[in-house]
């Protein structure tokens, strides 16, 4: 008979126990981070939180939409929660009821190692001081405006608004300011009546010029078009890639409780960037740090930390079943294989420098080698319009680029405003060439109905098909455009960037 035999099974009441002795191991390792608020919670109420990304959000239809292909994927066996985590101070963490006591003993491991990859990582830090440690008690307080907002002004009107600024939520320039000041007022064009020089004098030269025959009507009809240029400058003076931003700041009708509504998604979206640029570093980190937990943890009954690891395993693995390949990568697999490998070669010390120095990008075209990827069987793939998939090729440069292809510019097609017309119509611009894709041209017509709903002007948008060819969309002009039913099956294309359940 062994010690496992002997022991009684563990239950919910030690699971107490167990994580207030997993997080001094922790901190005794050197993980840092700012407390954690552990709450265990129904099943019901962990699907809601992965769907809308915080426990307390703004209602919308798409997350309903969200919701039931949660469902259907659970009940397909093809996800399983485990947790939902939130950076900030305090973090907060809610684990499943359903989960054993060995799960949740794991997941109290996992969520120390995001704690401390948050509490490391200069793009959590710098995010997350633009955006505010409290996300939580900052979303509840903005649902709340909204359900006011539901009342004094009704559905129809507040959920217009919303499909605008949700199906925009990604299009964020997140290399500027959360709390950025408006564009700087233009000094006015220079020399307006005629070139000078270092002093400041007028060109005597120049003067001449402007006294020949003929040239001074052309003069003067060209210094009143620059005089007026400096009244009314370019809008935007460079294109604007910060589409929430730039409706919240000059939509022409738009009142106060709708600029609130843009911002409060902007916000929002700020927060999870770093969920999201990080997802591959992160996870990995978290699962590397709960394996090594465990299997340092000697308190642990035995027969828990086999489940635990067991569980580990299941986390972990490329792949559902035996002899099968993956045609799409699991981050918990390829971060966690990545930070052991970089351990191993380098130490630990490296590996906190590349956590706080990183995020995927440049983590996956540093770090994942040659070695590492013919270990774990990377490839690219092609699939054709037939349904055949096939390997294309097994190129280190191509396997990177593949797996960061989904991430450039927020998972979201490069589209900036380019022109504020005088009318008060608006000029978008899709920067195929740059993002490497073409649009959905039907999705992007119904965006742009949202866009011109609350524009409360025309809307045009230069962009391409999936084939390259140049198109040009533009939003019904007579009256406020409506836009189309969403399909039942489907929503608009907007990714969330919530944590992703596990």
């Amino acid at each position: 008979m062994t010690r496992a035999d002997t022991q009684p099974a563990p239950t919910p009441g030690d699971l107490g126990n167990y994580a207030a002795r997993i997080e001094a191991l922790a901190r005794q390792l050197g993980l840092e981070f700012t407390p954690v608020e552990f709450e265990l919670v129904p099943d019901s109420f962990m699907a809601e939180i992965a769907i809308y990304g915080l426990p307390v959000r703004m209602r919308h239809w798409s997350f309903g939409v969200r919701y039931l292909h949660q469902l259907v994927h659970r009940k397909m066996g093809n996800s399983h929660m485990f947790e939902v985590m939130f950076p900030g101070d305090p973090c907060h963490a809610y684990m499943a009821e359903h989960n054993s006591v060995a799960e949740n003993t794991l997941v109290t491991a996992h969520v120390l190692g995001h704690a401390d990859f948050a509490s490391r990582n200069a793009l959590f830090l710098r995010f997350g001081a633009m955006a505010g440690q409290r996300i939580l008690e900052q979303s509840a307080a903005r649902a709340q405006r909204l359900e006011l907002a539901l009342q004094r002004h009704g559905q129809e009107q507040v959920e217009a608004v919303l499909d605008a600024a949700l199906a925009l939520e990604q299009h964020v320039d997140i290399h500027a300011e959360l709390h950025r000041p408006p564009y700087a007022a233009p000094s006015g064009p220079a020399g307006v009546a005629g070139k000078q020089d270092k002093t400041g004098v007028a060109d005597p030269f120049a003067q001449r010029y402007r006294r020949l025959p003929g040239e001074a009507a052309a003069l003067a009809a060209h210094d009143a078009a620059r005089a007026r240029l400096a009244q009314r400058p370019l809008m935007p003076p460079q294109p604007e890639y910060d589409l929430l931003w730039f409706i919240a700041q000059h939509g022409p009708e738009l009142a106060d409780w709708e600029r609130d509504i843009f911002l409060a998604v902007r916000e929002e979206s700020f927060y999870f960037y770093p969920v999201y640029a990080c997802q591959i570093m992160n996870e990995g980190w978290a699962s590397y740090w709960h394996a090594r937990l465990l299997r340092e943890a000697d308190f642990l009954p035995p027969a828990l930390y086999l489940s635990a690891i067991k569980s580990h395993s299941d986390v972990v693995r490329p792949y559902a079943a035996e002899h099968q390949l993956a045609l799409a990568v699991n981050p918990y697999h390829l971060g966690f294989c990545m930070w052991e490998h970089i351990i191993e070669r380098e130490g630990l010390a490296r590996a906190r420098q590349i956590c706080h120095d990183d995020d995927d990008c440049s983590f996956i075209r540093n770090y994942l080698d040659g070695e590492l990827a013919d270990r774990l069987g990377l490839f690219v793939h092609e699939s054709r319009r037939d349904g055949e998939t096939r390997l294309a090729n097994r190129d280190l440069r191509a396997i990177r680029e593949a797996i960061l292809a989904p991430k450039y510019n927020y998972g979201a097609p490069c589209i900036a405003v380019t022109l504020l017309n005088d009318d008060g119509s608006l000029v978008l611009r899709h920067d195929h060439q740059r993002d490497g894709r073409g649009l959905d041209l039907e999705r992007a017509e119904q965006v742009l109905a949202y866009i011109a709903r609350v524009w409360r002007r025309p809307v045009t948008l230069h962009t391409a098909d999936f084939r390259g060819t140049p198109r040009v969309l533009r939003s019904k002009t007579d009256g406020v455009p409506e836009p189309p039913a969403p399909p039942a099956s489907t929503t608009p294309p907007m990714p969330t960037a919530a944590p992703t359940p596990r």
